[in-house]
């Protein structure tokens, strides 16, 4: 294994004080039951709170399961120790709440009044065309 030297050693320091200094980290976090949202107070003074039922992991976890958040690695991440759940603050601010198959799952769940009217009016031709067999 190469050495190291001392101006790379100095350029991975700074980066990582940069990457401190930007990147968003949790300073704290709770669980606020009168609202039923998971709130994270990030190192910058900002805000940002989410619904567990949108997390993987966290859709059936109690109050008090939901109430026992930890942060983890300098603030870049949750834990739930009971629900065997981890996310990363970075994740959740670019609205990823779990796997990319919980997500894909997830969004084929969005409903809305557009779709649901798209539903009815396929409905009333037959409902979807069968796929037409490979030969």
């Amino acid at each position: 294994m190469a050495e190291l030297t001392g101006t790379q050693i100095d350029a991975a320091l700074e980066s990582g004080r940069i990457a401190r200094e930007t990147e968003p980290r949790a300073a704290s976090a709770r669980y606020d039951e009168r609202s039923g949202r998971i709130a994270v107070e990030l190192i910058n003074g900002c805000t940002f709170a989410f619904p567990p039922r949108l997390a993987q992991g966290l859709e059936d976890g109690s109050s008090d399961q939901l109430a026992a958040v930890e942060i983890l690695g300098e603030g870049y991440g949750l834990h739930w120790e009971a629900l065997d759940v981890d996310l990363s603050i970075p994740g959740l601010l670019a609205g990823i709440f779990g796997t990319k198959a919980y997500m894909a799952r997830r969004a084929g769940q969005a409903t809305s009044p557009a779709k649901a009217a798209a539903a009815r009016a396929n409905g009333a031709k037959g409902g979807r065309p069968r796929k037409a067999a490979r030969g």
